[in-house]
């Protein structure tokens, strides 16, 4: 059986059954491509994907099994490639980190800074998205770890640790009226225009749950891609904006107050996501660690040991 051929069924699957869009990202040829996937179906003797007039619409119920099976054993020849490249070359390498914005811009620029004086060899490659496109780059091999709080769907091929949670405020403009009351409550905020995150992101959600649970309905004039994107707005005079308090920095958010907000919404928890058949270079252990001390490389090995462990189980 060719390795090729698993990848090929792999990314016809990721491509939602485009064979067309597989081939253009692959840069090869759709014949080559369907030809692959017609002998792999010949080699084991069932269909893996259902056609209609012979255009792939979806998976058989094999099929599944194909893809979840792909997927450990392409992680698995990375790992073996990612453990010769270690041999080989022991203080250097590559990192690719998904994260989301709020991570990228507030939380890891003294992490990474720290990191790369330790580990000057490894090339770092920073890719954002939101919470759930984070852990599908990780999902698909695009990406090492995730960085990022909660997501929209679950990833049952993936460990999934807790770093520390994120708490909220309010940003209010200098003058808003909001900043003279003592203790903030949601009869307050919803008085006024929110600005928030987009539906993609657990800080919508968790804003939501407050009011919704308090039996308010407030005013969310529009989801914001990013809390930078929300305080440009709040500046223009159009509402507040509930973020994660560290998001803030009274030094260059000059012309805007931070309101805590913490009795009030619940915090984000910002959490590693790893392949759990993944092997992990040194450096990303060190990398783990200073995001989370508590995250040894010991407590990091018994969980992805123990994902490993509950998949082999269920099957």
């Amino acid at each position: 059986m060719k390795l090729l051929r698993l990848r090929y069924v792999l990314e016809v699957f990721r491509h939602d059954n485009h064979i067309s869009k597989t081939a253009e990202a692959l840069h090869t040829s759709q014949p080559g491509i369907s030809k692959h996937i017609q002998m792999l179906e010949d080699e084991l003797g069932f269909k893996i994907f259902t056609r209609k007039r012979n255009r792939i619409v979806g998976l058989t119920d094999p099929g599944e099994e194909v893809i979840a099976i792909a997927q450990r054993v392409l992680n698995d020849i990375d790992s073996l490639k990612r453990l010769g490249e270690e041999v080989s070359a022991r203080e250097g390498g590559a990192l690719t980190i998904a994260t989301t914005h709020t991570q990228a811009r507030y939380v890891l620029p003294d992490i990474i800074a720290r990191f790369i004086k330790r580990h000057p060899k490894v090339d770092i490659n920073l890719r954002q998205g939101n919470p759930t496109q984070i852990c599908e780059m990780v999902e698909a091999g695009d990406a090492d770890i995730a960085i990022g709080t909660e997501t929209t769907r679950p990833f049952p091929t993936l460990v999934r640790l807790d770093c520390f949670p994120l708490e909220r405020c309010i940003i209010a403009k200098v003058g808003h009226p909001l900043l003279k009351v003592r203790k903030l409550s949601l009869q307050d905020i919803a008085r006024y225009p929110i600005i928030t995150h987009d539906p993609s992101f657990s800080g919508r959600w968790k804003v939501l749950d407050a009011f919704t649970q308090a039996g308010i309905t407030p005013k969310i004039i529009f989801g914001a891609v990013d809390a930078d994107v929300g305080k440009t707005y709040v500046e223009l005079g159009l509402g507040i904006s509930v973020v994660t308090t560290v998001s803030y920095n009274r030094r260059k958010d000059t012309g805007l107050r931070a309101i805590a907000a913490g009795h009030l919404f619940a915090p984000s928890m910002t959490a590693v996501s790893l392949r759990a058949n993944n092997y992990l270079r040194n450096y990303t252990y060190d990398l783990i660690r200073m995001l989370s001390p508590k995250l040894t490389r010991d407590v990091v090995m018994s969980a992805m040991q123990s994902a490993r462990g509950a998949k082999v189980a269920t099957k």
